[in-house]
């Protein structure tokens, strides 16, 4: 909501919006552009606006309630998005892992050639007059994207995640492969996801991977200076060396299903090999602070095969050093179904602490807390809010503070202290 609030702003429209009281990552891009942000209050609706409509929000929220008794025009988020997207070339980034950093990606990249609007995940938004394209992360939550009907679309990978919705991976399948399905032009997925050979479509589907049998691949991985160098074979063709300031597999794969969409719209690929150098990365997604020799990390893992990527650049990034997660469970729901899982990933660190597991505003409770996921973690600690002064035990380590909910008050407690 944020990011498409910050696009229809730059293209010219009023806009404001309400939202809790609680500060969030998503709202100083929004305040930076001068977008009025209220408080809830039935007393915001008052006529001459398109009321948009977050998912997060049933129809008896205050104000949307008061917007629909008044009989003024409210439209879902994901209705509005897909009539938006209508005027330009659109390219939807979806998957269970990986979405807003290959949006990010794409997005950058593409405007390294040609003026492109987009819409991250990370509630970053720009929106240019002139623009033909548009870069939007699509998510799969509720089935919400498969009110797109895009030029392209890139899938990331397929897994089951959000089990308070999705019965099983097979439900998952079915979704994707619907969503997939509406693509106009061409879909381009990873084909090392096994999950992919089920995905049957009428448009073209290009595959991407690593050192494999696919459509596009990259070659000769290697870690250079500041990053990571391939090279990149289209159809048995060697097409160039990229390099990209990022490190792990998963940054590289991004880097491929991006590469792809360029290629197939036929844009200047010297252009996009150097906007590949200057990508600064998304929010919440390894976003790093250097501090008394430590290395703060933010980042937005929340499921067990996020995490282990989030550790696999740690490990890549920084070899040699200590790798200390601070995890916050996301949902009981997700906590309990990947229990063993969180588990498994978690231990690749060399110390964990979890904190209280974080609730939604679809689930505040449930049947377990953080100590049975710390019972599972050799040598791992509950850490509460007055115990922070105990990731002070570990100079010159990688301090990765993970989570999807307000994990970052722990960090910003952390590095007040070290401050």
């Amino acid at each position: 909501m944020s990011a498409l609030a910050q696009v229809l702003h730059d293209l010219g429209h009023e806009v404001r919006g309400s939202d809790i009281d609680k500060e969030v990552f998503t709202e100083f891009q929004l305040r930076d552009k001068g977008i009025e942000i209220l408080p809830f209050d039935a007393a915001n609706v008052v006529g001459d606006y398109t009321y948009i409509a977050g998912n997060a929000f049933n129809d008896d929220h205050v104000e949307i309630k008061k917007a629909m008794e008044m009989r003024y025009e409210v439209i879902r988020y994901h209705k509005y998005l897909a009539d938006f997207m209508s005027g330009f070339t659109s390219i939807a980034v979806t998957g269970a892992h990986g979405k807003t950093s290959t949006t990010g990606l794409l997005s950058h990249v593409m405007n390294g050639d040609v003026e492109t609007t987009f819409l991250i995940g990370d509630g970053t938004g720009f929106g240019i007059r002139e623009s033909n394209y548009f870069t939007f992360e699509s998510c799969e939550y509720k089935r919400h994207f498969l009110s797109y009907h895009p030029d392209y679309a890139i899938i990331t990978n397929i897994d089951f995640d959000h089990p308070d919705y999705f019965k099983d991976l097979d439900d998952v399948v079915e979704a994707f492969n619907e969503m997939a399905s509406q693509a106009k032009k061409a879909v381009i997925a990873y084909g090392g996801d096994d999950n992919i050979s089920r995905i049957n479509v009428n448009v073209p589907l290009y595959t991407y991977g690593l050192e494999g049998d696919y459509d596009i691949v990259a070659s000769n991985i290697k870690f250079a200076q500041g990053g990571t160098e391939f090279d990149v074979v289209i159809g048995e063709e060697y097409k160039d060396t990229f390099k990209i300031p990022m490190f792990g597999d998963h940054h590289v794969l991004n880097s491929l299903s991006v590469i792809a969409v360029c290629y197939l719209e036929s844009l200047n690929m010297e252009n996009i090999k150097g906007a590949f150098l200057t990508f600064g990365g998304v929010k919440r997604r390894f976003s790093e602070t250097h501090l008394n020799d430590m290395v703060i990390v933010d980042d937005y893992a929340h499921h067990p095969k996020e995490i282990n990527a989030t550790l696999e650049t740690a490990r890549k990034k920084y070899p040699g050093r200590e790798i200390v997660s601070v995890f916050q469970p996301h949902t009981f729901s997700r906590t309990e179904k990947f229990l063993n899982e969180f588990a498994e990933a978690l231990n690749g660190s060399d110390k964990t602490y979890i904190v209280d597991i974080f609730g939604s505003a679809r689930e505040a409770a449930g049947n377990l807390s953080s100590a049975d996921l710390v019972e599972l973690i050799p040598d791992a600690t509950v850490l509460h809010d007055d115990d922070i002064s105990l990731l002070n035990n570990h100079p010159e380590a990688v301090i990765i503070f993970m989570g999807a909910g307000d994990i970052q008050k722990y960090e910003k407690r952390f590095t007040e202290l070290l401050s």
